[in-house]
């Protein structure tokens, strides 16, 4: 594992928590400052698994320190031509659906879609089975499927 590729992933791991780029950047640095320091975990299997522990550990540790909460809060994007209308709804319509999911379930959806963490590193970070990652993946996109026809058609 190339721990260069991992930067950005951590940290957009770490923004999609936190929602500020300057928190973000600083426990970026201090996952990997603690990764490099320890000489648990680095066996080439284990060493994604733990930087995603480490840093999922320092954002729980960020918002108890903190006394914030979870939102999910993000810009939407309004493209530049003159039918914008269409894709704002679909963002709105796609955000609302999200938004549905338990904050566990959208930070799977994102590691596993967004940052590419393969299912074994999910199964090892959430201590269940490959088959579990993979059935929740699937249950957590039906229900996405079925929000979205809902709002869609309501």
């Amino acid at each position: 594992m190339n721990l260069e590729d991992q930067y950005d992933k951590i940290y957009r791991y770490l923004y999609f928590h936190l929602h500020d780029r300057h928190t973000a950047e600083d426990l970026t640095q201090e996952t990997f400052l603690r990764f490099l320091k320890s000489r648990t975990y680095h066996d080439e299997n284990r060493q994604l698994q733990y930087l995603y522990t480490i840093a999922r550990n320092l954002s729980r540790q960020h918002f108890r320190d903190q006394t914030m909460t979870y939102t999910l809060e993000e810009e939407i994007d309004i493209p530049a031509s003159e039918n914008f209308e269409q894709p704002l709804l679909e963002q709105i319509t796609l955000r609302d659906a999200l938004q549905k999911l338990s904050p566990e379930e959208r930070e799977l959806l994102f590691l596993h879609y967004v940052n590419d963490v393969p299912v074994s590193v999910l199964s090892g970070m959430y201590k269940i089975s490959r088959f579990a990652v993979y059935r929740k993946l699937k249950r957590i996109l039906n229900r996405i499927r079925h929000e979205l026809e809902v709002l869609e058609n309501g």
